[in-house]
């Protein structure tokens, strides 16, 4: 199924506007929370915006709080390219309830979006994802720097999603993966769910419930999705759009990465083993730091790792992931997050005693061979010239050469500023933090 903006110009909208915004009134008291200007824009202008940019240009906004204010400033939508028609909650239904009000004006597929958060992102992409696992919601979700103060999505393999755990739920080691405010809900889901009162909410009352039916999707994506909750987050939300991060991160345009290699990049080594249980994976000195900046300048962050611990027998796959949750959970409490986790699992060497010969293989992910980054360049539309492969041996540098990309070795003992391999130059720097702080 094809991605890409305006594919899909069938599908309805709703936009979740009748909130009041307490916790942002410092910013704006007197006007409804979708419409706080940013850089001379209310937030709704943004994302109507971004829907007729990807095609998408019938509108419905639920309205409440002040909502003649929405209603003077957009009327019918013929000014802003778009049919605009509103449904007025005289009483707060909850972050559903008005879903049942208006389920005859809405198509089998719809979007529905928190009306209190900036996005620009491929839609396209989004609502492939969601016809191609026929799911009866798709959530958008993504990684952020406060994961711990936010509703987490646990899935599968398959992007299912088999838990959901709200900020208030006890967790331990997670995978940092945000409700991002955007849904592709369906009829059929609002069928199967009849609210036993009035004021619906959507995530405890409708998506929750539904998880066991093995048809709610996560869709991941990095591209920029920010929700308005607190005057910290709208200044940042400001900044970001005065420097283009949030236009730039659409994933309709090429992007930029940093590759990070694992195991004395972004953890300290275990001194004549592997890493084989979360616990022992320790961070190093200043990389939270060093992640922060470049999520703050508009590249990815992508950890590119081999682990022949899979084909070994050391660890299973499951005992990896687990891994990796303690590495996004250490990095989430400093603030820091990773776009996405690719690892090889293969082994080329027989002999171990324990071993799964079926990832005994030689294969074109394992580092030197650039696999794992083609892979994600790939996945994400990312510009290979105008990235970096970062680690800390042979190996990671060229991988990153061999991918096309800037190839930067870390290690202490380096001298000058560059070296030649393969005849390439390569960036030397002491940690990911110096690195960071001079190129990103």
């Amino acid at each position: 199924m094809p991605y890409g903006r305006g594919v899909f110009l069938f599908m309805k909208t709703v936009i979740m506007a009748g909130g009041k915004g307490t916790r942002i009134a410092s910013i704006a008291d007197d006007i409804p929370k979708p419409m706080i200007p940013l850089c001379g824009k209310p937030i709704l202008e943004y994302q109507i915006n971004c829907l007729r940019d990807n095609g998408l240009t019938d509108i419905i906004i639920v309205i409440g709080h002040l909502g003649a204010c929405i209603q003077n400033y957009f009327g019918d939508g013929r000014n802003f390219g778009c049919n605009i028609s509103y449904f007025s909650e005289k009483d707060p239904l909850g972050t559903a309830g008005a879903l049942y009000k208006i389920q005859d004006q809405l198509e089998e597929d719809f979007l529905l979006i928190n009306g209190d958060i900036i996005f620009d992102i491929d839609i396209g992409r989004f609502i492939s994802f969601h016809k191609e696992k026929n799911s009866f919601a798709t959530l958008a979700v993504h990684p952020n720097n406060h994961p711990f103060d936010s509703a987490l999505l646990i899935t599968d393999t398959e992007h299912r999603v088999t838990k959901w755990l709200n900020k208030e739920e006890e967790r331990l080691y997670y995978k940092n993966q945000v409700n991002a405010g955007l849904h592709i809900l369906t009829q059929t889901l609002l069928k199967k769910i009849i609210p036993a009162k009035e004021k619906v909410d959507l995530d405890r009352d409708i998506l929750k419930p539904m998880i066991s039916s093995g048809k709610i999707y996560a869709y991941n994506t990095p591209e920029y999705i920010k929700d308005m909750g607190t005057p910290e987050r709208y200044y940042q939300v400001t900044h970001d759009i005065e420097s283009g991060l949030v236009k730039n991160r659409n994933l309709s345009n090429p992007q930029k990465a940093v590759f990070l290699d694992r195991d004395g990049t972004i953890n300290k080594q275990v001194t004549g083993s592997f890493i084989t249980q979360a616990e022992k994976l320790i961070l190093l000195p200043d990389v939270a730091e060093a992640v922060c900046s470049i999520n703050q300048s508009g590249y990815l962050a992508i950890v590119i790792t081999n682990q022949p611990v899979i084909a070994r027998g050391d660890v299973t796959f499951e005992g990896l992931e687990e891994i990796h949750n303690k590495m996004e959970t250490d990095l989430g409490a400093q603030g820091a997050f990773l776009d996405d986790i690719f690892f090889c699992p293969h082994h080329p060497d027989k002999g171990f005693a324990g071993e799964r010969l079926e990832y005994k293989i030689i294969c074109d992910c394992r580092k030197p061979k650039p696999g794992m980054i083609l892979q994600a360049a790939k996945k994400y539309n990312i510009d290979l010239s105008q990235s970096y492969m970062v680690g800390d041996t042979l190996n990671d540098v060229e991988a990153g050469i061999a991918a096309g990309c800037k190839a930067v070795w870390l290690q202490d003992s380096f001298s000058s500023k560059t070296k030649t391999i393969n005849g390439k130059e390569v960036l030397l720097f002491q940690s990911l933090k110096d690195f960071a702080r001079q190129r990103v």
